[in-house]
């Protein structure tokens, strides 16, 4: 009697997770911070985010649509990219210019590599970083009806003219000026656990991430040199946690090797640190993501595990 097996591709790993589930997950990680942005620049908070997520499920639905390709919006990949532009995005920035950055991220940096898994760098934070340049004034911009004046990193960079420093306690809560979804690091650390609960990320990246960047901080931030409160107002500033739970963890962007997500944190401390301390900007959190993500390749060269059972050549002798 003839067996018919079916033979598949390796690796023969059955999960219950799929994209979807994923995705799902980080939209409501996500929800404590989009209600305090919300409730912290009111409305046009809130139009930015419907916006935000409408823009980007319908250019994927579009663009798969006209290049007959597989409908894939059901994924949540799309909506998770639209929240995380709107949440990095000022409640003062034109609709439109949110727009053409959502349609940035979806067509130039995701689809035309392939879709989702083959975009070598994090959309949404590309999508920043493309508006940044294009649209510098407006996305600079924090003044509106609840807050008046510069963020607390502009504040205090290195440098910066004199302003009025902002509380370490007012930081942690988000009631400050900032982009949406930044300011409650309070609301991002709930975010972050329930992640983490659910396995979702791991907290290697992370981690590594925030402690490079603390110690650096602590020891080499120009005239503040072990100033333990100077230190935890950088943490809790400029969306450092919600790059390194949300956007620099991202499946596709990062590294797939335990050591490789270590080496990954370290480098984004490093860049994130020299950016802030010595750029033209008070950010530099999207900037370490994006470079880093090109390094990708290259750390999971370095950091690939040994294969069980094999030693290391031994070099011959002269």
């Amino acid at each position: 009697m003839s067996e018919v097996f079916n033979v598949s591709a390796n690796p023969h790993v059955r999960s219950k997770d799929t994209t979807q589930t994923i995705m799902r997950d980080v939209l409501i990680a996500l929800t404590p911070a989009s209600i305090f942005g919300i409730y912290n620049f009111g409305l046009g908070a809130l139009i930015r985010i419907i916006v935000g997520i409408a823009a980007c499920v319908a250019s994927e639905a579009l663009y798969e649509y006209f290049m007959h390709k597989k409908i894939t919006v059901s994924d949540l990949s799309a909506a998770v990219t639209g929240l995380l532009i709107a949440l990095n995005i000022p409640s003062t920035l034109n609709v439109g210019y949110e727009i053409v950055g959502c349609v940035f991220a979806i067509i130039i940096v995701k689809q035309l590599f392939g879709g989702l898994g083959q975009n070598f760098m994090n959309p949404a934070l590309a999508a920043r970083c493309f508006l940044l340049i294009a649209f510098t004034g407006p996305m600079t911009n924090f003044v509106t009806d609840t807050f008046s004046g510069a963020t607390p990193l502009a504040v205090l960079k290195p440098g910066a003219e004199p302003g009025t420093a902002t509380s370490l306690l007012t930081m942690f809560i988000g009631k400050h000026a900032g982009v949406i979804g930044e300011t409650s690091v309070v609301c991002l650390l709930i975010g972050a656990i329930y992640l983490l609960v659910r396995k979702v990320i791991s907290l290697r990246i992370p981690a590594s991430y925030i402690l490079t960047f603390a110690v650096l901080i602590f020891l080499f931030a120009p005239g503040h040199q072990f100033d333990a409160e100077y230190m935890l107002k950088e943490l809790c500033g400029g969306g450092l946690m919600l790059g390194a739970f949300f956007m620099a963890t991202d499946y596709v962007t990062s590294p797939i090797t335990p050591n490789g997500k270590i080496v990954f944190g370290v480098i984004l401390g490093l860049l994130t640190f020299i950016f802030r301390m010595f750029g033209g900007s008070a950010e530099g959190v999207s900037y370490a993501i994006i470079f880093s993500n090109l390094l990708v390749p290259l750390i999971e060269k370095v950091t690939v595990p040994k294969s069980f059972g094999k030693k290391k050549p031994v070099k011959e002798a002269k």
